[in-house]
């Protein structure tokens, strides 16, 4: 018998045949497969929940904590709880770890001295003293209590705030209690920047 081929034939028949061998040079098994699945590195992390700082969205994260004791970042990502970002978070917010465990964040407060160049670590205490003291002065200075009208106007123009986009709304609601206390008139936000 004989069968005739044509150039068609031959190539579909010589590539279902390199195929086959391909297939079967792979090593196909098909009993089933035991799977190992890897342990997670956050399985006895300390698990917190924050708002990225960065810009004025507002995006949950989720930080993870080393229960070591140490208190060190293991982990961030977006929280899926979150109304604005559903667990998404854009390329800086995904990098937040980077913003926490830097060798170069400083983390004591630095003070540089009208016309010198260098800057000096001092406390805590020192520059938190400071500010309460500078804040007072300038707002004692520049105080009014009335208008030329003389309505009670009880404010200081010499102060301006620019609010964080971190904050959430009991923070914002402290912090703009704090501002109109003090009488600031000029008080912004970051997100409108």
């Amino acid at each position: 018998m004989h069968m005739k081929v044509t150039r068609r034939k031959f190539i579909q028949i010589s590539g279902a045949a390199a195929a086959g061998l391909a297939a079967g040079g792979l090593g196909f098994d098909l009993s089933p497969v035991r799977a190992h699945a890897q342990m997670l590195k956050t399985k006895y992390a300390k698990e917190t929940t924050t708002i990225c700082p960065y810009c004025a969205v507002g995006c949950g994260a989720i930080v993870h904590t080393s229960k070591k004791g140490d208190g060190r970042v293991i982990n961030i990502e977006g929280d899926p709880d979150h109304v604005i970002n559903r667990g998404t978070l854009c390329s800086k917010g995904a990098g937040l770890s980077g913003l926490i465990e830097n060798e170069n964040r400083l983390l004591e407060p630095m003070y540089r001295a009208p016309y010198s160049n260098e800057w000096k670590q001092v406390s805590w205490d020192w520059a938190l003293s400071e500010i309460a003291k500078r804040v007072k002065k300038t707002r004692d200075t520049d105080f009014t209590k009335k208008d030329v009208k003389g309505r009670i106007v009880n404010r200081t123009t010499a102060i301006a705030s620019v609010g964080s986009a971190a904050m959430d709304n009991e923070e914002c609601w402290i912090y703009q209690a704090l501002m109109r206390a003090l009488g600031l008139v000029y008080i912004e936000h970051q997100a409108r920047i």
